[in-house]
Parts: structure tokens; sequence; C-alpha cells
């Protein structure tokens, strides 16, 4: 136990970062320079470091300051735990300042991830105004932690706690609690086939009865533990189910059935000729979206990036954008 106590008193930060200035700078003497001290009183530190982990750190019989294998491997690991330290300072500084450490984020399958990604890297540009205790002013501590889900899913993930913040939910669900919910916006669906389906030269409207004999394809509800809800399925369709409105677009592209898409993403390619868009007997599908948030966050009451991105959902631009732009590398 006292072997053990000693390699703990002898690894301390200021032992860590004499090894880094000797290894960084060659040599004894500059390093000491650069601490401030005498070379012998580094020399009597390297050995009692070496006495205390019984290994020898430096080559003595090198001119210069040439590690040992077991130097080299110290050195490694302790810059890395210099880094962590310095890191979990911050992180701490910077929630005394009132940043969250992470923010979850569950994201409707329907919004624009390359918007929600425009958000994100404007966010992580976001300088937090209280200076530091060392007069400097940092960025947010907080790591974003991005997910997806689909109807119930999404809704699942907020009232699960799984996530601080859901983009694009519906409000016929069951409100627990402790959950804010705003509008979002309507996201207005048409029935798309390709042009080579036997549906795309139907007579207008397709009923029920035409719908039945022809696959559709849908996207998987994401829930695990609330019950999963279908859309606009009928009973005895046969079903191709992806998991996602993107994979949707592509298997309708492909001529693999028939179904809704958004019509923001659907227009580019029914414009483009890709995709006929054809009327139904149904009522034309219109989503009503929100977004919502756990306001159940205790004493300290909502962080600051928390905050932010409510700040920006507020913005009826940066809405519609999140419900219209598909235009981008994931469409």
């Amino acid at each position: 136990m006292k072997d053990m106590t000693d390699r703990l008193h002898a690894l301390t930060p200021d032992a860590l970062v004499m090894m880094d200035t000797i290894a960084r700078t060659g040599s004894f003497a500059a390093a000491a320079r650069e601490l401030g001290k005498v070379p012998s009183a580094l020399t009597y530190s390297v050995r009692q470091l070496e006495d205390a982990l019984d290994v020898l750190l430096f080559d003595r019989s090198s001119r210069q300051a040439q590690l040992t294998a077991a130097g080299t491997e110290l050195l490694h690991e302790g810059r890395r735990l210099l880094q962590e330290m310095d890191a979990v300072a911050n992180r701490v500084r910077r929630i005394a300042s009132g940043w969250e450490t992470q923010l979850s984020i569950s994201v409707e399958d329907l919004v624009s991830m390359p918007v929600v990604f425009d958000l994100v890297q404007s966010f992580c540009q976001v300088r937090a105004t209280t200076p530091l205790a060392d007069g400097e002013v940092s960025g947010p501590a907080t790591r974003v932690r991005l997910k997806t889900g689909v109807l119930t899913g999404t809704w699942e993930d907020l009232v699960t706690g799984q996530v601080d913040l859901a983009i694009g939910v519906s409000s016929q669900h069951l409100n627990p609690g402790g959950i804010e919910l705003r509008p979002f916006g309507e996201v207005h669906f048409v029935f798309c086939v390709a042009p080579h389906h036997p549906l795309a030269h139907a007579a207008e409207p397709l009923t029920d009865a035409q719908l039945v004999h022809h696959r559709a394809v849908a996207v998987a509800d994401t829930a695990q533990r609330l019950a999963p809800m279908t859309v606009n399925l009928l009973p005895g369709q046969d079903v191709l189910t992806v998991p996602s409105m993107r994979t949707k677009l592509e298997a309708l592209l492909r001529n693999l059935g028939c179904g809704f898409l958004p019509y923001p993403l659907a227009q580019p390619h029914l414009e483009a000729g890709h995709l006929v868009m054809k009327e139904t007997a149904r009522p034309p599908a219109v989503a009503q979206m929100h977004y919502a948030w756990r306001a159940d966050r205790g004493a300290l009451g909502l962080g600051r990036a928390l905050q932010w991105w409510l700040t920006q959902l507020e913005s009826p631009t940066t809405r519609r954008a999140l419900l219209e732009r598909h235009a981008g590398p994931l469409a």
C-alpha cells in the first residue's frame, strides 16, 4: 500500500509537466530555464519520480535527455492525462457559467438534416459571454448528441429522458408533464409513384380499392416502449418498410412501391420527371409539427445551450428551412 501511495504522490500534474518540458526542450538545462528552476533541482525531481515508480525514465549514458521506453510511455500517458485534466477544469468552469455538459436532441426524420447541421455549426461557433477565471472567454462546453426519430419514436426519446429537445413531434401524444411544446409548422404530403409504375397513368383520384393492390413503402416508427404508429397503410396491402424518409424516396424512385412523401422532399424529383404526383380519394395529408423540450430541469432552470437552440427555433425562417430545405448531401 505504501508503494502505491508513493506512486500516487509522485505522479502529480507538476511531475507530468516536468517530463513533458524535458522531452520537448531536449535537455534538463533548457527545461530548468523554462520552468524557472536550477538544473540540479530538476535532476533531483526526476530521480524522486524514478524511485517512486521503480523505473529509469531517462538514459543516463546519453548527453541529451533521451527517454527510455518506460519514460516514453509515461510521457505519452502523462500528456493525455494533462489534456483530460485541463478539459475537465474547463468544463467545470464553463458549467458554472450555465453551459450544460451535454445537450441531446432528437430530430424527426421529416426535418432537414442539412439545416440541422447548419445550426450545429453555428452553435459550435458560439462564444460564451461570461469570462472564465483566467480572464479568457471560452466557447460552450456543451457536447451535442444528435439522433433521429420517426413518428412516436421522436416523442418517446423526449418523454423517456433520452433527449432534452425534440424537433418535429405531434401534439396528439399524452403529455406526462414537465414538457413544453411550441408549434413548428406544417408538412404537406403528396402521393408519388415512379413514371413507369402502374398507377402513374391511372385515373384520379386513386381509391383505397386501387391502392391496396400495390406495394406501399413505409418508414418504420422508431418507438420502442410506446405504441408505434402506422400511417396510410391498408389492411392486406404489401409493404416495404424502410428506416428513413430519404430511403423511402430512393425506393419510390426505383419503382419499388408507392407512397406519400413530404412535398419539399419530393418537389425536385417531381419537377425533373423522376416521380409522378397522383391525387387520392383521401383528404390531403398534412402533419402539424411541434418542437418540445424538457422544462423540469431543476433549480438551475434551462441551461444556456438549450436556451440557444430554443431561440433559433423561435425564428419562422429557421423553422421553415428545417421543414422545406432538403437540398444537400443527405437529400
